[in-house]
């Protein structure tokens, strides 16, 4: 299954959701779609939608899905590389009314680089990043909480031993 999510904040991404139900009427997808769609006013016409999961549906259609092509948003990348899942992000975009800024341009940009995840900036290419996204081999997510934990230990305990040393 193609599982598609643009989110809960309380902007739009019609632009996505039009371009999936283009390439749904065209069979470009090879397995079923279903969307999350939040606040987008388009009804998709090719595809299942539902304006919100619940937290316990959502981890079920992020587990059972092969693919998913959402926005630009951290945590839905995050959520989805760390279940495995290949990922399609397409970054909202402040002139089309998807969003307050450009931000998740820089988002997907870096995750790209980072070789986890496939980037479509040009909505109009979608349909050929997701079919060659099966021959695409990408680097596995690798959390990097432990390395910050430790850095922040490591900064405590530093300036705990200027003070110490400063109060001598």
């Amino acid at each position: 299954m193609v599982f598609i999510t643009v989110g809960s904040q309380k902007f739009q991404f019609n632009r996505l959701l039009i371009e999936i139900d283009k390439l749904a009427a065209s069979n470009c997808f090879s397995d079923d779609v279903f969307a999350q769609i939040g606040y987008c006013d388009y009804k998709p016409q090719n595809f299942k939608y539902i304006n919100f999961l619940n937290q316990d549906k959502f981890v079920s259609m992020l587990t059972n899905c092969t693919v998913i092509i959402t926005h630009g948003g951290t945590g839905a990348i995050i959520g989805a590389v760390r279940n495995g899942k290949k990922v399609i992000a397409v970054p909202r975009l402040k002139k089309f009314g998807e969003h307050v800024d450009d931000h998740q341009i820089q988002v997907v940009s870096t995750f790209e680089k980072m070789n986890i995840i496939s980037a479509c900036y040009e909505i109009e290419n979608l349909g050929e990043v997701y079919l060659n996204l099966s021959n695409k081999i990408f680097t596995p997510y690798q959390s990097n909480t432990e390395n910050i934990i430790k850095d922040i230990v490591e900064f405590i305990e530093c300036n705990q031993r200027k003070k110490e040393n400063n109060a001598n």
